[in-house]
């Protein structure tokens, strides 16, 4: 007998390229239907042919409708936009799900919360632990008992060994590799391509 699960509406909080990359892996978990992007400008996007619900301000009112939300904005210079959005959903009663991609490998043993996504061709290796609303980009490696806080964007084809600790609220830029049990701060920026030998206090960028 086939078992049918039903979707869950959800709405996504952003319309850039990156909130493309995250709508692609939204859907290919088939367990969501997407209802509409939340939008600043209320500007009409064409090309992701998902209608625009509103802005930030029809959240209250979308919240009597929708009880899941997603926040599909990237992040560079700094958290900031992110960690509004997302204290501002909690605040709403928003639920904000674990996103993984089909297409990664992600450990029974390992651990991601609230409004986190692992994007494609991702392998999240055992023991490791991820806090909230982080961005885990495409082909990136976390090895074994990795712990990583909240509010970090870790893009592409970063390699993470194993035992290393990365706080909140950093950037971790495409191609960089973290060397074994080396601890990074909060409010970092690490260049893409980067190689980190060394342990990076708070509020450093490393280029």
């Amino acid at each position: 007998m086939i078992k049918i699960v039903s979707k869950k509406k959800i709405i996504i909080l952003g319309s850039g390229g990156h909130a493309k990359s995250c709508i692609d892996v939204i859907n290919k978990t088939n367990k969501f239907i997407i209802s509409g992007i939340i939008e600043k400008n209320n500007k009409i996007i064409t090309d992701l042919k998902i209608p625009i619900l509103g802005t930030d301000a029809d959240l209250i009112l979308l919240r009597k409708k929708f009880k899941y939300a997603f926040i599909a904005i990237g992040q560079i210079k700094s958290p900031k936009i992110r960690i509004s959005k997302f204290l501002q959903l909690k605040k709403q009663l928003f639920l904000l799900p674990k996103i993984v991609s089909p297409t990664s490998y992600f450990s029974k043993n390992s651990y991601i919360d609230e409004g986190t996504i692992v994007l494609h061709n991702c392998v999240i290796n055992s023991g490791v632990n991820v806090g909230k609303n982080n961005v885990i980009n495409t082909g990136t490696l976390i090895e074994h008992d990795v712990e990583i806080g909240n509010y970090n964007h870790i893009s592409t084809g970063v390699i993470v060994n194993g035992n290393v600790k990365i706080g909140n609220a950093n950037f971790i830029g495409s191609g960089a590799i973290i060397y074994n049990g080396i601890k990074i701060g909060n409010n970092c920026i690490i260049s893409s391509g980067s190689i980190i030998r060394n342990n990076i206090p708070n509020n450093k960028t490393f280029k």
